[in-house]
């Protein structure tokens, strides 16, 4: 069965057309399960309906017009409970209703399995046979596992799917699709691809009607490839080896027209693009190779697929002519494969009103740095093609991580209208952005920022900040293609420290690991957010260590300000040893600074409260360093035991859920028993909703970007401490991330502050 069910799903996949590949499936499975019909209806929301898309064995005329309500019939039913049902003789159970478009009458065994992706029923596939019988567990367990396997095949075909041929390409229909938010705001504009590469995987397939014009395409884009490819074998000629050289023998039998030509063309004939005609045949001829017992041949698949997509950018190329820029004077959504700093300091901020990154979590450089700049931003967006979002009018939520993909001038019109109440509630934030964060009830606020990369613009976006809660000192070095010497990081953090003398400066000493690698370090771990990062990595390399709180030290001369911060803390032992390493260097550093006749004043010591572990240990912490700082971004992760960066689970990431809550409530009146300061510096602390509940559970400290900096300062003024204290209670007794923010959303509305409801939470 393992074999069929690889087979089957290899066919589908290699099927162009989402109506054909659902006919070839539907045909295979009943070959392969020996039954009477199969059939799949597909979901159509709009309607609230599943839809006969294809079947082998019902009455194919009724395919496309047989709609079956979500609460209608035995399909109904499997859509309705998510789950599968068998039943051996249908027309007798309550629920069948009878269809004569589909002329089923004479069949009586049925079983139906929902095709899910991501909890949301996309389909439901059946098989049905003419004698009354219970289909077996084998047969009902390989169904449930061909339609795991389906939905995301049918999710991907219907995303990027084929474009239709009577709407000109930038006004398609629109498609949702969800990413991990990356940095806050709403932004619109026409997506511009960064070192875009075309790719045959990535490939939009479309239709066209002009054959004639298309099989000229791809013949001149054979004979382009052809002349490049002598061009590169004769330049490697003499340096190559004999079986080196074989390769472009290979490539040369390919570009002949009896091999890929041939099948290509016939594929135009059909009513496809040269494009995806290329795409389907070297697809076809990659797997066949990919199949073959000889490892040799195998390899071989990975030339096929360079090679033709050569001849893709050659023909995309062709057809396109010289790349149309996009007009200067529209904003534009900066997308690439994965966004680099680089790429955000060459573009022209004046265009750029958001980011996409295909690849990248929420604490990578570009959503760091887009936070910093305040530009809306969704990141890890890996089940799109860039060929979707380029030159596409685009939409995007930097606090849900959606991306809407072409719309109707309708749309457009809500879009902006959101867009513009955005920028009117901040133009009024910025008004009365510099005066001093105290409540209406009296309670000061200190506001600190979380920096890295441009710490002192970040640190002039708002004069009341009290200093640096966290300083990222791992940015510097993910900056280089080596470790920075001892002397590179001290004049460093001696801008930051004697730039702001009379501010508290946090630094966080070396976090990499997890989802911030070091290129010249490189860490493979199966499970690296559990396993050799922070302090961890540090105090297993104390020359690392060492050379970097040494550089802390000797940026501080003669200032009182430095505050070291330990990450990633699980046990006493690691404070224990780290404190050591600190006490090393410092008396390291103090006999330079006495012979220079300098004063070294002794770093207040911190650790990061994001291990759940370090929760139940909070007591003997307490004993041994200066300040707490809770990391509400890891530890939300470790609580949940959800990847926050991984899209597929990234619904389920919430700080606002009760249990973290109730964490977050533990640890500070745990640090208030020990009389510990505590500052909270995840993105919880810049979020309205949460900063009222942070506030609510007593913290007085919190760190964020700084582009929240001015919108927290204008909660806090219009806040009441000793209301949202009443309202603590209750927000710690709900149930789920929903009900807490209704709740803190209704005090938010009755403050006037409505507006902040959808642009924090």
């Amino acid at each position: 069965m393992l074999t069929s069910l690889k087979q089957i799903i290899q066919e589908v996949s290699q099927t162009p057309g989402l109506d054909n590949s659902l006919t070839t499936l539907v045909s295979m499975v009943k070959t392969t399960m020996q039954v009477d019909a199969c059939s799949v209806y597909l979901s159509d929301y709009s309607k609230r309906c599943l839809i006969l898309r294809a079947t082998d064995g019902l009455d194919p005329n009724a395919v496309g017009k047989v709609k079956i309500g979500f609460n209608e019939g035995l399909i109904g039913l499997v859509g309705d409970i998510g789950e599968p049902v068998n039943i051996e003789d249908a027309p007798r159970h309550p629920r069948f209703k009878h269809f004569p478009e589909v002329k089923e009458d004479n069949y009586h065994a049925f079983i139906g399995t929902p095709i899910i992706y991501q909890r949301k029923v996309y389909g439901v596939i059946t098989i049905q046979q003419k004698k009354a019988r219970r289909f077996s567990e084998d047969d009902e367990a390989f169904l449930i596992t061909l339609a795991a396997q389906i939905a995301l095949e049918i999710v991907n075909t219907q995303l990027h799917g084929e474009a239709n041929p009577n709407l000109p390409e930038n006004n398609q229909i629109a498609k949702k699709v969800n990413g991990i938010p990356g940095s806050p705001g709403l932004a619109m504009g026409i997506g511009f691809a960064v070192n875009f590469k075309n790719d045959l995987k990535q490939l939009i397939t479309r239709k066209c009607d002009d054959p004639n014009t298309q099989i000229s395409l791809y013949r001149n884009a054979v004979e382009l490839t052809r002349t490049q490819v002598a061009e590169l074998s004769a330049d490697l000629s003499e340096k190559l080896p004999e079986d080196v050289r074989a390769i472009f023998q290979l490539y040369h039998q390919l570009l002949d027209a009896n091999s890929l030509g041939r099948e290509v063309e016939k594929e135009i004939h059909l009513g496809w693009d040269a494009a995806s005609s290329l795409k389907f045949v070297v697809e076809r001829y990659a797997s066949r190779f990919e199949n073959m017992d000889d490892p040799y041949m195998r390899e071989r698949a990975v030339d096929i697929v360079d090679l033709s997509n050569r001849i893709l950018n050659n023909i995309l190329q062709t057809s396109a002519g010289k790349e149309e820029p996009i007009n200067t004077n529209e904003s534009c959504i900066l997308v690439a494969q994965e966004v680099s700093a680089p790429m955000l300091a060459e573009f022209s901020r004046e265009r750029l009103a958001g980011i996409i990154s295909i690849q990248g979590s929420n604490n990578s450089h570009a959503a760091i740095l887009a936070r910093a700049m305040g530009v809306p931003a969704v990141m890890g967006l890996q089940s799109i093609s860039i060929n979707l979002l380029k030159k596409a009018q685009l939409f995007i939520d930097g606090y849900s991580g959606e991306v809407v993909i072409n719309f109707d001038a309708q749309q457009r019109e809500q879009y902006q209208r959101l867009i513009d109440e955005e920028e009117a509630l901040y133009r009024k934030i910025s008004e009365q952005g510099d005066q001093a964060s105290v409540t209406q009830d009296g309670q000061k606020i200190s506001l600190l920022v979380n920096a890295g990369l441009t710490a002192s613009i970040e640190m002039e976006q708002f004069t009341h900040g009290e200093g640096i809660g966290l300083y990222r000192t791992e940015i510097p070095f993910m900056m280089r293609d080596r470790f920075p010497s001892e002397r590179e990081q001290s004049e460093l953090y001696k801008s930051v420290l004697r730039e702001h003398p009379t501010k508290e400066i946090t630094m966080r000493t070396l976090d990499v690991g997890g989802d911030k690698p070091l290129s010249y370090f490189p860490i493979n771990e199966e499970n690296p957010f559990l396993g050799w990062r922070g302090i961890r990595l540090t105090l297993d390399h104390p020359d690392i260590f060492l050379m970097q709180v040494r550089a802390m030290l000797r940026a501080s001369i003669g200032l009182s300000n430095l505050h070291i911060l330990l990450p990633m803390i699980s046990n006493v032992e690691e404070v224990d040893e780290a404190k050591r390493l600190i006490k090393q260097a410092f008396l390291e550093v103090k006999e330079e600074a006495l012979s220079e006749q300098k004063m070294l004043s002794k770093p207040a010591v911190g650790i990061m409260l994001e291990v759940p572990a370090v929760i139940f240990q909070l007591p003997q912490l307490a004993q041994r360093v200066d300040f707490f700082s809770v990391g509400t971004n890891d530890l939300t992760q470790y609580l949940l035991a959800v990847d926050r960066n991984n899209a597929r689970v990234s619904s389920l990431y919430s700080s606002y859920y009760p249990s973290v809550l109730a964490a977050l409530h533990q640890i500070f009146q745990s640090a208030q028993a020990h009389k510990v300061p505590v500052t909270v510096c995840g993105e919880l602390a810049g979020e309205p909703l949460g900063a009222v509940i942070l506030m609510a559970m007593g913290y007085r400290k919190l760190s964020m970007n700084a582009h929240s900096l001015r919108k927290i300062n204008w909660v806090i003024r219009n806040t009441n401490i000793g209301e949202i204290e009443a309202q603590l209670p209750s927000i710690l007794n709900q149930e789920s991330p929903d009900d807490v923010k209704a709740l803190v959303d209704k005090y938010l509305e009755s403050k006037g502050l409505g507006g902040l409801v959808r642009a924090g939470a």
